[in-house]
């Protein structure tokens, strides 16, 4: 017969979680807090060689805030910056501006795609400069005028951040090793790390636990009762604080977040890792 602990468990297990609502004004609640540096290496600042032509008459309004009247190329020959097939942390400010003046509605990725360039184009087309959609010092100048400097998680609004170094507690054993710090999930054997990946959190009311505990219930088709959400490879390991897929985070990325359980984004990656954890497996949710 099942301990009151055991049914406690199960219970809470039953439950679940799943992504918290919007606010009022349609974003969703943010997810754990974090303390960030307000500022990520080399955010913001022109690249080297940069023209530093004039910001000046560069406003918020409409589409990306400016009607592109009287802008004209300056006389300084222009150089590329980033152009198609590009990649790095880079081409994932260029991509996080212009998703804040409604340009590009994807990613950031971090690298210079299809869309990326379609949005530098039309950018361009609307400041009067030469729409070869590739990034040069003028446009790079506009778009900083128009712009603010992204935060982290703006750079990796759909994941692709770093992970963190394991913790002590993850480098024995059987592990998924979560780091809130840098939002990823480690599955670690014997202190080797076989995947990382993405993940989201609860927010302020709803946080997910700190500590170390096992999983005690797999259910890969699991639907929450407390809130009527599917919790598709769920992972238990703390009352009903699970590892999931969420569609929401796949979606929204950072802009959402949970009722507690650690959201992956990745479908195909969290049902390769839910066959590979087993019931007793070790969970480490640390900073």
């Amino acid at each position: 017969m099942a301990t009151g602990a055991a049914l406690a468990a199960l219970v809470w297990g039953a439950a679940g979680c799943t992504v918290q609502p919007a606010d009022a004004d349609g974003d969703g609640r943010p997810p754990v807090r974090i303390e960030l540096p307000s500022r990520t290496p080399s955010a913001g600042q022109p690249p080297s060689g940069t023209d530093s032509g004039s910001r000046a008459g560069a406003g918020v309004g409409g589409r990306d805030g400016d009607s592109g009247a009287g802008d004209r190329p300056e006389s300084v020959p222009a150089r590329v910056l980033w152009s198609p097939g590009d990649s790095g942390r880079d081409v994932r400010e260029l991509q996080a501006r212009l998703r804040q003046i409604a340009w590009l509605f994807d990613g950031p990725t971090g690298t210079y795609d299809g869309p990326t360039r379609e949005a530098v184009e039309g950018f361009q087309g609307k400041r009067g400069l030469p729409r070869t959609g590739r990034t040069d010092t003028v446009t790079w100048q506009r778009l900083l005028g128009m712009t603010r400097e992204p935060g982290r998680w703006e750079l990796y609004l759909m994941g692709g951040q770093p992970a963190a170094e394991p913790d002590a507690r993850c480098r024995t054993g059987r592990v998924l090793c979560i780091s809130k710090s840098s939002r990823t999930l480690r599955w670690m054997v014997d202190g080797r790390t076989l995947t990382t990946l993405p993940v989201r959190f609860g927010s302020d009311p709803t946080p997910t636990r700190d500590g170390v505990f096992a999983v005690y219930w797999k259910s890969r088709d699991h639907v929450s009762t407390l809130y009527d959400s599917p919790m598709p490879y769920a992972m238990f390991f703390s009352g009903g604080q699970a590892v999931h897929f969420s569609a929401d985070f796949a979606a929204r990325g950072y802009a959402g977040s949970s009722h507690g359980c650690v959201n992956v984004r990745d479908e195909a990656a969290i049902a390769r890792l839910y066959e590979q954890v087993r019931n007793g497996d070790k969970v480490v949710v640390h900073w």
